[in-house]
């Protein structure tokens, strides 16, 4: 299986893990208590009720932790055939619980999740303090912030629990924008690739009108924005994730092999493999086919040192991370 193949497999994956953990959190939220303390004016208080908590992403943990062994697996799979001295066969074998690789899967992991939860808490905050400051009573802003029941599923949609700060803002503004009723600033919200464009004709004709989107169809509208960017921040977390999980792992297979002593350090080389896809960053596609010994880095054109594709130390300048947003 190919790096490229081994993406494929274990992104959605990561992403369906993703869901599974917000729908958990979603779905354990007492409405009553976010109220309750929004009512004293309690904003922390509110966010701690909603219990966005590292355990509820139990299964993105381990979706995790088998792309990576599969990622380290696969590395040892692609290693040629090699014989010692005496003319046997080398074998090659990938140690899950190795001391190096137990300890680099622990750190992705824990800032996978820490990243997650404290960046939905402060994006919540936002989402509240906003709420109020426009005159939203405390249901009305834990609503906005949770979601609303379907009648029908009985699952909270929209709310905007998932979804990172600066989706939030972004979703945020546009709200404000529909709502001012000012043409030019209702037409940003035509411009968002993440809209639900059955609502294009309802933006449009209050544009004419120069009247502004409010009560139930400015909800409508906002609770569809915030749930096509809740697959998108899945989507891309999924991405960010499973190649960090497999980069890594497949570098730490080599260096086991090189720990054992089947194989000098100086005899190995990296070659950058691109996806090739669209979501491959342009300072990346370049290093495509580029080869750096076992201990050198790449060096992309932005400047950044990176060991390989997905490598967790890489600037933040040249992380997929930063590419989040509600376009």
């Amino acid at each position: 299986m190919t790096f490229e193949e081994l993406l494929d497999t274990y992104e959605p994956k990561l992403a369906a893990a993703f869901r599974e953990g917000i729908e958990e959190i979603k779905s354990s939220i007492v409405l009553a208590r976010v109220v309750e303390r929004l009512e004293k004016g309690d904003v922390s208080g509110a966010i701690e009720a909603m219990l966005i908590e590292p355990e509820a992403f139990a299964a993105l943990d381990l979706a995790l932790q088998e792309a990576f062994n599969a990622g380290g697996i696969n590395a040892i799979g692609e290693l040629p055939t090699v014989r010692d001295p005496n003319g046997a066969k080398v074998v090659f074998r990938f140690g899950v619980r190795n001391p190096e690789a137990e300890r680099i899967l622990r750190d992705i992991s824990s800032t996978m999740v820490t990243h997650i939860t404290e960046d939905q808490r402060q994006g919540i905050r936002y989402a509240l303090e906003q709420g109020l400051a426009r005159g939203a009573n405390p249901r009305a802003t834990a609503l906005d912030v949770v979601g609303r029941q379907n009648r029908v599923t009985g699952r909270r949609e929209g709310g905007v629990i998932g979804l990172t700060s600066r989706q939030i803002e972004y979703i945020e503004r546009a709200r404000q924008n529909l709502a001012s009723g000012d043409p030019k600033l209702m037409k940003q919200y035509l411009a968002l690739v993440t809209r639900d464009k059955r609502f294009d004709r309802t933006v449009t004709a209050a544009m004419k009108a120069g009247k502004p989107i409010t009560g139930e169809n400015l909800q409508k509208i906002i609770g569809r924005l915030n749930d096509k960017n809740l697959l998108l921040r899945g989507e891309m977390l999924a991405r960010t994730e499973t190649m960090m999980a497999l980069g890594s792992a497949r570098d730490q297979a080599m260096r086991q092999q090189i720990t054992s002593g089947k194989v000098e350090a100086q005899d190995v080389t990296k070659i950058w493999r691109s996806a090739g896809d669209s979501r491959v960053r342009h300072t990346h596609r370049v290093l495509n086919g580029r080869s750096v010994a076992i201990d050198d880095y790449f060096f992309s054109p932005s400047g950044a040192a990176i060991r390989y594709p997905g490598d967790p130390q890489a600037p933040i300048y040249d992380d997929i991370k930063t590419k989040y947003g509600v376009n």
